[in-house]
């Protein structure tokens, strides 16, 4: 049975009271710009110190209403998502200092991989889709790892790995080039500033999360085995929830990141100790990979249905897909037919995800490698055909092969000036590879999402699309969208959970479009996975005679697992003022928090 949980007004007041007492947190004076931060743009002057802002909104995700908006609120400005308190305040507080959009979600993404390294952080890489107000534009930017140059594709079919070998799955990461690809665009404080709250966070101390102590204590082996990472353990137990817990040395890294730009990362001494904790494990990085790696602008997936335009991430991640191919399968009013969350409807969309599931094994894989005609993978004529087979009474016995991916999280948010951004970023794993570098942060063990060659044997397949490949990058589950209608965004969102990504995040897309959801509502409402392991993975709170519909209908249902997983979207929409009203969904399964203001 799954738990709920909101922010709470003394959790946010907490996490900002933490936020304000940090040093430079949006009351000093801002660092001088290092001459080589060539893409650094000058902050506007810092606010004087004072208490958190009245009107600065809580909104959680839980079943329990939000608190209220003041009523002489009639216009948001800007509004975050994340799955954690602490990062959503020093997102937040970027915007206040008249930080982008990006500014915030740049911001975000350093503080989640200092609070939730079992998600994210600087090892590990990721996807942004960008909505820019001036140009009116959608952009995505890839900045996924890459396979070494020198990869054994043999050293990757036994899994999962042995401990001292982890480092074979180990990819190039990409998030401090990504990041610096976003500032360079669409960035308006200086970089300094972007990694002040989470440097200040690693360096005072933050408070641990729930989920945190839940996957430290899944992975307590090797914690307790691991000096570098005796930060979460104390007198060889895992601390408890709400402990203070600091990281100085990612505070260092995150530090000299701001005052050297991304060459920071990928040569010196931070290069260097990449390198060694990588092929301590047994990992084939060279310098001259980390050195060549560079992100890749590309162009988003979009299909317009129902009046909406719905801008998507195109393959090397397969969410998006997934995606659009629902999408194309099925009308509103059938959708809206069939009840939300009812056992029609729930077996409908898992059929619907089951198909999408094979056709990422079978087809997709880096355009670099692999020539691919999504357009046509995705489109009506192909998704009407393969819906006039789905039984309403019957299901599809899935392939059972294992993906385990779990360790990722998205971030969304939205500025004054109508920027949005919507950005997932990821380690792979819980933990990644589990190899801490002296500088902090842990490497991404994210050459595990190319196919295994077991799978390809079940699949009649051999050197398929997605098989391991010097300099690729593996295919991925995250699905960063952005929804317009009538060519401005009135939707954003993202997800985390490893195979759960896609099919949370097109559950909560139609819980909204379809059947008029609130976004907090859409997310905390009960969701389904199909797993490559077969049945049905589903929410108990979906209710007993969901349950029994769905195994009816020949679905396996399993209502054991946690989920986990994690959605974040934030809905744009026209109060009857006229004045643009902002609401988040911040997912409470891993105790996401949103705000607006």
């Amino acid at each position: 049975m799954r738990t709920l949980r909101a922010l709470s007004t003394a959790s946010f007041a907490a996490a900002l009271a933490l936020l304000v007492a940090l040093p430079g947190s949006g009351c000093s004076a801002p660092a001088a710009r290092s001459p080589d931060e060539t893409t650094a743009k000058a902050p506007p002057p810092a606010p004087t110190p004072a208490a958190p802002p009245t009107n600065l909104i809580p909104q959680g995700s839980a079943e329990a209403p939000a608190p209220a908006a003041p009523a002489a609120l009639t216009k948001h400005k800007y509004a975050v998502a994340t799955e954690n308190a602490t990062a959503s305040a020093i997102a937040m507080d970027v915007l206040a200092r008249g930080g982008s959009a990006v500014d915030a979600a740049i911001a975000g993404a350093f503080a989640i991989g200092v609070v939730h390294p079992v998600s994210s952080g600087l090892g590990g890489g990721g996807f942004a889709t960008v909505y820019d107000a001036k140009t009116k534009e959608i952009r995505i930017i890839d900045f996924r790892e890459t396979a070494p140059k020198d990869l054994v594709p043999a050293e990757l079919v036994k899994r999962p790995v042995p401990d001292d070998k982890r480092g074979v799955m180990t990819g190039v990461p990409g998030e401090v080039a990504g990041i610096a690809e976003l500032h360079a665009r669409w960035g308006k404080l200086a970089m300094t500033e972007l990694v002040r709250g989470a440097a200040d966070a690693a360096d005072k101390g933050f408070p641990v999360s729930a989920h945190m102590v839940r996957a430290l204590k899944w992975n307590e082996k090797w914690l307790l085995s691991t000096p570098r990472y005796g930060l979460f353990a104390k007198a060889g137990a895992i601390v408890p929830v709400g402990e203070m817990v600091k990281n100085p040395a990612l505070a260092a890294t995150l530090r000299r990141i701001g005052a050297e730009g991304k060459k920071a990362f990928y040569e010196g001494s931070i290069a260097a100790d990449i390198l060694a904790t990588a092929r301590a494990g047994k990992c084939r990085m060279t310098k001259k990979d980390l050195e060549d790696y560079k992100v890749i602008d590309r162009e988003p997936l979009r299909t317009k249905w129902e009046g909406y335009e719905v801008v998507t991430m195109p393959p090397p991640s397969a969410g998006g897909v997934m995606m659009l191919e629902t999408l194309n399968m099925h009308t509103k009013a059938d959708l809206a037919a069939l009840g939300h969350n009812t056992g029609a409807y729930t077996h409908l969309l898992a059929e619907t995800m089951r198909g999408a599931v094979a056709d990422r094994v079978r087809l997709l894989g880096d355009p670099k490698f692999v020539k691919m005609d999504v357009a046509k993978l995705v489109s009506p004529e192909r998704m009407k055909a393969r819906r006039a087979r789905i039984s309403m009474t019957s299901t599809t016995k899935a392939e059972n092969f294992p993906v385990n991916d779990a360790g990722t999280t998205h971030i969304v948010t939205v500025d004054a000036e109508g920027n949005v951004a919507s950005l997932t970023t990821t380690v792979n794993n819980m933990f990644g590879a589990q190899l801490v570098t002296e500088a902090g942060f842990l490497l991404n063990d994210e050459l595990a999402d190319f196919t295994a060659e077991r799978v390809e044997k079940l699949f009649g397949m051999s050197n398929g699309p997605n098989y391991p490949k010097a300099g690729a990058r593996p295919t991925s589950s995250m699905t960063p969208t952005i929804v317009l209608k009538d060519g401005k965004p009135v939707l954003a969102l993202g997800g985390s959970g490893g195979t759960r990504i896609a099919t949370g995040t097109t559950q909560v897309l139609l819980s909204h479009l379809v059947f008029g959801m609130p976004v907090d509502k859409a997310v905390a409402a009960p969701r389904f996975e199909t797993p490559p392991t077969g049945g049905l993975f589903i929410d108990a709170a979906i209710g007993t005679e969901v349950l029994q519909d769905l195994e009816k209908r020949g679905e396996v249902v399993d209502t054991s697992k946690p989920n986990f997983s994690a959605v974040q979207a934030v809905s744009i929409e026209e109060g009857p003022d006229g004045a643009r009203v902002l609401l988040v969904g911040a997912d409470p399964r891993k105790g996401g928090a949103g705000l607006v203001q």
